[in-house]
């Protein structure tokens, strides 16, 4: 064994859901379309005894909790208001009865900028958040649009990051995309979990960087998550056929990727893309997560032992990046 007994422990893409979430915007989770589905909701649900005794018995410290996918950024201005508030509210109120254990990113009604800036300031200052999660496009519309720059301006300000989580792509991609000679079933997880997730993830990325959001808000840090999403594959190519002199950005597209973005591994238990990862940006950038609970925050832990790496290494993968970026 190694440092198990001893070795803190914080993971970043851990979820929730509170019962007027699930009966509106995130109805879609309560479907029955997966074994243990029950049981899911029911873990979503726990703000409390149950979710504190799992982590206990997995040797997690502390989880960093949003508000699960979709969130509010299919909804339109007024309910995505209303959404944040209420989900904001509850995070709070389990945060501030188990201080040492859960920790919160706020949830943001992005289809309206300036109320989401505000938003994510009440978050951190009143509630003690670390920043915030948006669950992909808005409808459609994308961070490197300036419309949603008031809120990467106030998370720059603020000093906390946005954690960029997969939603599915625009319906449009879904069905020219990911729509053919198979059967529907496997068109849905395609779309999700199989693919879709996190090529529109990583495309989001590079929007953002693409579109300059960097250069305006250098000291901006962006979170991902599933060992980066494709994109540590993709650096030197995009390095390559991207140069400055096309894309007229301050520096070149790795240097944000390895400056700018942060990865955790949230459901990712995956050796090799680990070490390609950890070679294209450094063990600086990585963060330990388990996608709690949709994945096992034991094999999570599990794989966090087993990485080869020094116990300096280990120590800053699993707690010691996540106090220095979220400042815990």
């Amino acid at each position: 064994m190694l440092e198990s007994k001893t070795l803190r422990t914080i993971t970043l893409e851990e979820h929730f859901a509170t019962e007027d979430y699930l009966a509106g915007a995130g109805r879609r989770l309560t479907e029955p379309s997966r074994p243990g589905q029950a049981e899911l909701i029911g873990r979503l649900r726990d703000l409390g005894e149950r979710r504190i005794a799992e982590m206990d018995a997995a040797g997690i410290d502390v989880q960093v909790l949003s508000l699960t996918a979709p969130g509010t950024e299919q909804l339109d201005r007024a309910d995505a208001i209303a959404l944040a508030r209420q989900a904001n509210q509850t995070l709070a109120e389990a945060t501030r009865r188990y201080p040492d254990r859960l920790a919160g990113f706020a949830a943001l009604p992005t289809a309206a900028p300036d109320e989401a800036a505000e938003e994510l300031e009440q978050a951190v200052l009143a509630y003690g958040f670390k920043g915030a999660v948006i669950n992909g496009h808005v409808q459609g519309r994308y961070l490197d649009d300036p419309f949603f720059w008031p809120v990467l301006e106030r998370a720059e300000s603020l000093g906390v990051p946005i954690y960029l989580h997969p939603t599915l792509p625009p319906r449009p991609v879904i069905e020219a995309y990911y729509s053919g000679n198979f059967p529907q079933e496997v068109s849905a997880i395609f779309a999700m979990a199989g693919w879709g997730w996190h090529i529109e993830t990583a495309l989001h990325v590079l929007r953002l960087i693409l579109g300059g959001a960097f250069d305006r808000y250098p000291d901006l840090q962006i979170i991902v998550g599933h060992l980066g999403e494709t994109l540590p594959f993709m650096l030197p190519r995009l390095d390559h056929t991207l140069p400055e002199q096309l894309t007229k950005l301050k520096r070149p597209i790795g240097a944000y990727l390895r400056e700018n973005v942060n990865y955790t591994f949230s459901g990712f238990n995956y050796l090799p893309p680990y070490l390609d990862l950890m070679l294209e940006v450094g063990v600086e950038r990585i963060l330990f997560s388990a996608d709690y609970p949709f994945a096992s925050m034991a094999e999570a832990r599990g794989f966090l032992e087993r990485l080869p790496v020094s116990p300096a290494d280990r120590e800053r993968i699993a707690h010691g990046n996540a106090e220095r970026l979220l400042r815990m």
